[in-house]
């Protein structure tokens, strides 16, 4: 099999091979190959749990249970202020 890259990505590998982390391109792509089969396990298994959340928020919106952007924002900083807390930060 033959493939054309971009420049972007012959220098991703390029610049993986100087890392010295991989011996080859062929070990670049390959383990590219195996990040992408787990992303799309993963995917696979969570399809129906991600699918039934948004199901549930389109049903929250149309039923009008929903933040203002000003709302959220608060909620989101109000959140991130409990968990930074219960890290001892």
């Amino acid at each position: 099999m033959t493939i054309t890259l971009s420049t972007e990505q012959e220098q991703f590998i390029a610049d993986a091979l100087e890392s010295g982390a991989f011996g080859s391109a062929e070990d670049v792509i390959a383990r590219a190959l195996e990040v992408l089969r787990a992303e799309e396990g993963l995917l696979h298994d969570e399809k129906s749990m991600i699918s039934e959340k948004i199901e549930r928020g389109v049903a929250q919106y149309e039923r009008g249970e929903f933040f203002s952007p000003e709302e959220s924002r608060a909620d989101m900083q109000r959140r991130k202020a409990e968990w930074l807390s219960s890290q001892g930060r």
